[in-house]
């Protein structure tokens, strides 16, 4: 999956987070060939590996952060390009929480193979983990 077609797929969700948005994009991408599957958990863990900036989640808890860079994502390429440019762009978002985006790839792989998710991508999203943007 190239980062054209993954925001294309975020872009479904409006920017929404709900069970609604996430259900329908989670549906659309388990009908996809299972290397797009991959590929959207891909480009999305490396989407907020990018955001794992000290800059943006200095004063919050690490889910916290996380949801709130999950947020971000899901708001669309536009949002994510704008907190880049502005970092206090990053503190609009602070109230919303994006956790279900999480799972969207995960979902459409079990729904496809009927299998766990059992499989590690090569950026880790979890907080902190991008240990440049914090300094330590």
């Amino acid at each position: 999956m190239d980062w054209e077609t993954f925001w294309k797929l975020i872009g479904t969700l409006d920017g929404g987070t709900e069970m609604e948005p996430i259900g329908r994009l989670t549906h659309f991408l388990s009908s996809r060939p299972l290397s797009e599957i991959t590929g959207f958990g891909e480009l999305l863990a490396e989407s907020l590996y990018r955001l794992d900036l000290e800059c943006f989640g200095a004063n919050m808890s690490g889910d916290q952060f996380l949801y709130v860079r999950a947020a971000v994502v899901a708001a669309g390429r536009a949002a994510y390009q704008s907190v880049f440019e502005d970092p206090a762009n990053f503190a609009a978002f602070a109230d919303r929480w994006g956790e279900p985006l999480l799972y969207v790839a995960q979902r459409a792989y079990e729904r496809q193979t009927g299998e766990e998710w059992d499989r590690d991508t090569r950026y880790s999203f979890e907080s902190y983990s991008n240990h440049e943007g914090w300094r330590r």
